[in-house]
């Protein structure tokens, strides 16, 4: 078990339920899901570049990625119903708790300029969405066999019904937000 979810386990709980004004501790947010996706616009000339993208994901978490297609024809895009489009992992459990302690003390702190994570990602209901402009700040992928730099979104889905639980709960585990 990873140290992030045994303290989320001994101490966040009980620190969300008095700062939040919870009755139980049983009502305080908890994270359910991590979905990271990577869609690129050059898979619709070169369809073996998913192949890359794929392995790199399959790499960072630890858990095989998933070929994304697209759900509608486009003819502006040259892009026909059905086609590769990117790639998906979504994470639960342990894995996630892995994966949520890797990226807050190892990766985000190797980005360029980082001064805090925006706190306008949330979405109304207590999920956070965060975009990365490269994937060679995670230490499993090798700088010397990127091919190309390509950016990620990742969402982090949260039991929170606001924001402001959402925002309580990654606080407490230790995202770095940006401070107004």
């Amino acid at each position: 078990m990873s140290q992030l979810k045994e303290n989320y386990n001994k101490n966040i709980k009980a620190e969300l339920v008095k700062s939040l004004g919870l009755k139980n501790v049983m009502q305080s947010p908890k994270l359910e899901k991590i979905t990271l996706n990577v869609c690129m616009s050059e898979a619709v000339k070169n369809p073996k570049v998913l192949d890359k993208v794929q392995t790199e994901l399959t790499d960072i978490t630890g858990q095989k990625a998933v070929i994304t297609k697209a759900k509608k024809a486009i003819a502006n895009f040259k892009l026909r119903e059905g086609m590769s489009l990117g790639s998906k992992v979504t994470l639960r459990r342990d894995n996630m708790y892995t994966f949520l302690e890797k990226l807050i003390h190892i990766s985000i702190p190797r980005q360029r300029d980082f001064r805090g994570l925006s706190p306008k990602g949330f979405d109304g209901r207590g999920n956070y969405n965060m975009g990365l402009k490269e994937q060679i700040i995670f230490p499993e992928i090798d700088y010397d066999k990127v091919d190309k730099v390509r950016g990620m979104n990742i969402t982090i889905c949260t039991s929170g019904k606001t924001d402001a639980e959402g925002k309580a709960l990654l606080e407490a585990l230790g995202l770095p937000f940006r401070k107004k």
